[in-house]
């Protein structure tokens, strides 16, 4: 398994605002009731950025049998898969969904990096954070999230993924707005804890453990989360509390 750049014992803050507080508080809680999350399940970088393609509109199962079907092709590969026919690379992923997209995506992605980077992903990853996410948001099918999750868990650079599930645990506890963007999302947490890539690897894994287990979309089953005793008088914001 690809191991994250940092094993974080601990999260500290780099600011005074309250919310600070809370997020130290809730990363520490969560890492005591689940445990380090070992993110992201890859054995390489490579494979680190497929998965984060693949896993765009789906979830992780059918992405990861997606990638399970390109590791048995032996496609996990950078020559192998800039060989590859569009047509057999859509086979190959179709388990994830949007399949045509997703292919295009990866071939673009392929395409950027033999041009930018002589089809290396040291070099790629060797360039200034802020300069590669920029390059990288630049690429058709790489939004935000998908972009931060390959510049996080496949190259240790400190960007948070504020994904659904952050913003709706988050929201719901009053530390977020209920209608918080992804970058304002992404802005509040950078604010919050110092710009470490170990930190926001597990603390991002462990909020989306509580989002699966308990902070669901249609309902927040708030009875047994580890963060029900920091909920704000009232319960939940913007979700109905089930037992």
């Amino acid at each position: 398994m690809l191991q994250p750049s940092l094993a974080p014992a601990t999260a500290r803050l780099n600011a005074p605002a309250a919310r600070n507080g809370d997020l130290r508080r809730y990363y520490h809680r969560l890492l005591a009731e689940f445990g380090p999350q070992g993110w992201w399940p890859a054995e390489t970088q490579l494979e680190v950025i497929l998965g984060a393609i693949l896993t765009q509109n789906t979830t992780w199962r059918n992405a990861a049998l997606a990638i399970g079907r390109l590791r048995e092709a032996g496609m996990i590969d950078l020559a192998r898969l800039r060989a590859v026919k569009p047509d057999r690379l859509q086979s190959l992923i179709r388990h994830a969904g949007f399949f045509r997209q997703k292919a295009r995506t990866i071939q673009t992605f392929l395409r950027w990096l033999e041009d930018a980077h002589d089809g290396s992903l040291d070099r790629m990853f060797s360039q200034p954070a802020e300069r590669l996410r920029s390059d990288l948001l630049q690429l058709t099918g790489l939004g935000p999230e998908t972009v931060d999750a390959i510049l996080l868990y496949a190259g240790g650079k400190p960007f948070f993924v504020s994904d659904s599930y952050t913003r709706r645990i988050l929201g719901r506890h009053g530390l977020l707005a209920p209608d918080a963007s992804y970058d304002e999302a992404q802005e509040a947490i950078h604010g919050s804890l110092d710009r470490d890539a170990g930190v926001y690897n597990e603390f991002h894994a462990l909020l989306v453990e509580v989002g699966k287990r308990y902070c669901r979309r249609q309902e927040a089953r708030c009875g047994g989360c580890p963060l029900e005793s920091f909920l704000r008088a009232g319960g939940p914001r913007g979700g109905r509390a089930a037992a």
